[in-house]
């Protein structure tokens, strides 16, 4: 875990941004040091992060917060020149998203369970057009910004693709699996 400690301004709260397909499967290289530094550049404190997959923990004011995803992908691009998708949620958002995943409380493998997490709430014509059918045995929920989603044969072999759930929900969505989620969310409450 790369972490630097910086003291935190009064009215800042901790947030969570997960970046979309960084070191995965040897693409996209981007070292978490330097990651903690963009996000420091940027004026973020307490920076810390969960594995090389692009996992971030911080502190910030809500003004700011509001504005590191694209702070955080602009500098990624010009420093790294690499287009990373960011998306954000508050700690206590990210409390909130535990406790209604409808493949938990079953007897669902917590290995084949996972998150997608979207930049933007859908809208109800586009969770219609989702199509539920699209890749049996996968199931998939949605529920506020997230995407709930059951992967019977891996999450490499589904066709709930990043691809597909941008274009169908218009934002970028960015997934992680249930152990990860709930890993951040514990480095999210320390």
């Amino acid at each position: 875990m790369a972490t630097r400690q910086g003291r935190s301004r009064s009215g800042s709260g901790t947030h969570v941004a997960l970046l979309r397909a960084i070191n995965v499967g040897g693409r996209n290289r981007l070292p978490m040091a330097r990651l903690v530094g963009m996000f420091d550049e940027v004026g973020c404190q307490r920076v810390r992060t969960y594995i090389q997959s692009g996992n971030v923990v911080f502190d910030a004011s809500p003004a700011l917060a509001s504005r590191v995803a694209s702070l955080v992908s602009s500098l990624i691009a010009v420093q790294m020149e690499l287009k990373v998708p960011t998306v954000t949620r508050t700690a206590a958002e990210l409390e909130r998203i535990v406790s209604p995943n409808p493949f938990v409380d079953t007897d669902a493998d917590t290995a084949i369970v996972h998150v997608g997490f979207l930049a933007n709430a859908p809208t109800p014509t586009q969770i219609a057009t989702l199509d539920p059918e699209r890749s049996p045995p996968d199931e998939c929920v949605v529920h506020g910004r997230e995407l709930y989603l059951h992967c019977p044969n891996g999450v490499a072999r589904t066709k709930f693709t990043t691809t597909y759930l941008d274009r169908v929900f218009d934002t970028t969505v960015t997934v992680r699996n249930w152990r990860t989620t709930l890993a951040v969310l514990d480095l999210a409450r320390t």
